[in-house]
């Protein structure tokens, strides 16, 4: 394998070309690693804004346990506090996957980092205990998922 790098002032953006003959194991590992590595890389700087006590707070999303709606509102878990977020529960989600977090349930999108143990309940669920202590429930519609990531390692397909 050959690398090649052109540095020019001219270049407005990085780009990666790749040129092969055939598609391997290899190359979607490397096509793989250059796109989490930009991902994570881009990602590390996005914060989340909550309201506490009519202050701004920036939240950073690995200090996040879980992040459920209430009453129309939307709320950060946080060890020992809850925080106000004034954005959608599927912008969040959105915003968030990339974080390892995932939907658990209609109202609570968890942060699967965070995760210290888990129980499966007699109806289904699964009860997610948090390194904090706080514990949320999985719908059995997400139970599937959740053990696959949190278990094998599983990714969420990308489409």
């Amino acid at each position: 394998m050959k690398v090649k790098i052109d540095i020019d002032e001219s270049n407005e953006e990085t780009i990666i070309t790749i040129h092969a003959k055939e598609w391997t194991e290899e190359l979607a590992a490397l096509v793989s690693k250059i796109q989490s590595q930009s991902q994570s890389q881009s990602l590390q700087s996005k914060r989340l804004v909550g309201l506490e006590d009519e202050r701004s707070i920036l939240l950073e999303p690995a200090d996040i346990d879980y992040i459920y709606a209430e009453n129309r509102k939307v709320f950060a878990a946080l060890p020992q506090r809850r925080i106000e977020l004034k954005m959608k529960l599927y912008e969040i989600e959105e915003l968030l996957i990339p974080h390892q977090f995932m939907r658990f349930s209609k109202s609570v999108i968890g942060n699967l980092d965070q995760i210290s143990r888990f129980e499966l309940a007699f109806n289904g669920t699964l009860c997610v205990h948090f390194k904090s202590g706080s514990k949320e429930y999985v719908s059995r519609g997400y139970v599937a998922e959740l053990k696959q990531r949190l278990i094998m390692g599983g990714d969420r397909d990308e489409g």
